[in-house]
């Protein structure tokens, strides 16, 4: 089929059912990747990980969780690769189905009581599914939105697929909550938690039914019929645009740490140091994440308005730093939950999103498209290994070290990653200029540059 006819067709079935089925099925996705990080401090670290120590058992935990970020990038490479070749529908459907039977079979492990080693064994890995499951799969539900919107609007349907995660968040944490809430704590840690994980196959049925049902990108199907897919994207990436994955790695830092800091490690801290009751920590969580339905498009759409980087530079450095007010009032709350809430739903659901908003047009526009499912596939989820896994982590050793009342270390750790990005999303833009000036014939590039770097 030709180009222009799948242009058309695509018109007429409207963008509109493109970025839903590239919504819906992020959403799945993301529920079933961090519905782990949501129980693994509360529920995986007493029943998989034993030990006479709490901090090494929640250590442990969050060590399982942090697998899953290790493996995405080899699911980025994988899904990458075949995504560039073969096409970014088939890849999608593939992906959605391997996190959901992952996530489905994790509801049914045995624990460390039942059958001892193993049980630590096999949840890791089904976390080394769940990952390389989701780094194939992120790239390909951006990419759905982003090649099939007009050129001054990828901003704002790139970020619609971003939703999902706020929405997999929500869900997620929601359920949690509900269970944690409608349960007493032997049978929620007996039977009830394992509900949200077998849920996940009625989800997964409902994302593949919609996922089927959508078309090729007119983008790539483009390059498909004019034979320019790379032999080997991968190596085309590295070999042409090794500053480009670099910037972008650097860009993505602020949103692996400061998500992982607010939606996962903040649960442990309200309900360990705070003492905050579960229900409540989680519920703060989940209102924040609903707040990031609606916070992100505008982030996206702004993006498209006052130019990507700059949006991208100013909200890695506010988000970056939020963080000190925002532990202030978790430590000088006295546990009134409104005060924790508002430290909870001001940095991560209003000022998050102007990072998580623009960040998947600003990675797509660093690619060609016979090269950017592997591209923006591997600087999102390869730079998600220091900046997403590694940071729960982090933060129990830095809280650790200063103690529980005194978080400030992990508040710079914010700022930090928050100062790396801003500095990485200005440099994407004097690329990005210096490009358009090597290359003043390549309108897209050309374009972009005019309108939307700094």
């Amino acid at each position: 089929m030709r180009t222009t006819d799948r242009a058309a067709i695509a018109e007429k079935v409207g963008l509109g059912r493109v970025v839903s089925a590239a919504l819906i099925g992020a959403t799945i996705e993301w529920y079933d990747f961090f519905l782990y990080g949501v129980v693994a401090g509360i529920v995986l670290n007493k029943l998989y990980f034993p030990a006479s120590d709490p901090l090494v058992s929640t250590l442990l935990a969050y060590s399982t969780f942090a697998v899953g970020f290790v493996t995405r990038p080899l699911g980025g490479v994988i899904f990458g690769h075949f995504g560039d070749r073969i096409g970014r529908k088939s890849m999608l459907v593939i992906t959605l189905m391997m996190m959901g039977v992952a996530t489905f079979l994790i509801g049914l492990v045995p624990t460390y009581k039942q059958i001892g080693v193993a049980a630590p064994i096999l949840l890791l890995l089904l976390r080394i599914f769940q990952g390389i499951g989701l780094g194939g799969e992120w790239g390909g539900a951006v990419l759905m939105a982003f090649e099939y919107a007009p050129p001054d609007k990828r901003g704002l349907y790139a970020s619609i697929p971003q939703i999902g995660l706020a929405l997999g968040l929500c869900i997620a944490s929601g359920v949690v909550a509900a269970l944690s809430y409608g349960l007493t704590d032997e049978q929620f840690l007996a039977w009830g938690w394992r509900l949200a994980f077998l849920l996940s196959a009625i989800l997964v049925a409902v994302g593949a039914y919609i996922r089927l049902n959508v078309m090729e990108t007119p983008e790539f199907a483009k390059v498909k019929e004019t034979n320019r897919e790379a032999a080997i994207p991968f190596v085309v990436m590295m070999r042409d645009y090794p500053g480009n994955v670099i910037a972008g790695m650097g860009a993505r830092t602020i949103d692996g740490v400061f998500f992982n800091i607010f939606a996962v490690f903040s649960i442990g801290y309200l309900t360990g140091t705070v003492k905050v009751p579960r229900t409540e920590a989680l519920l703060g969580v989940t209102a924040a994440a609903i707040l990031l339905c609606a916070t992100i498009p505008l982030a996206g759409w702004l993006s498209d308005r006052l130019g990507r980087t700059r949006v991208y530079a100013w909200g890695s450095l506010i988000t970056g730093f939020s963080a000190f007010p925002a532990f202030w009032l978790f430590l000088n709350s006295g546990g009134n939950t409104a005060m924790i809430w508002l430290a909870l739903i001001i940095p991560f659901g209003i000022f998050y999103a102007s990072v998580y908003g623009p960040e998947a047009a600003l990675f797509s526009e660093l690619f060609p498209a016979r090269v950017r499912y592997t591209g923006i596939s591997f600087v999102y989820q390869f730079s998600g290994i220091f900046a997403s896994g590694l940071t729960p982590i982090i933060a129990t050793a830095l809280l650790q070290y200063s103690g529980a009342d005194e978080p400030w270390f992990v508040c710079a750790y914010c700022a930090f990653a928050g100062l790396v990005s801003a500095a990485s999303a200005i440099w994407i833009g004097r690329r990005v200029r210096r490009a358009a000036l090597r290359e003043p014939t390549h309108p897209e590039t050309h374009q972009w540059a005019r309108t939307r770097a700094i």
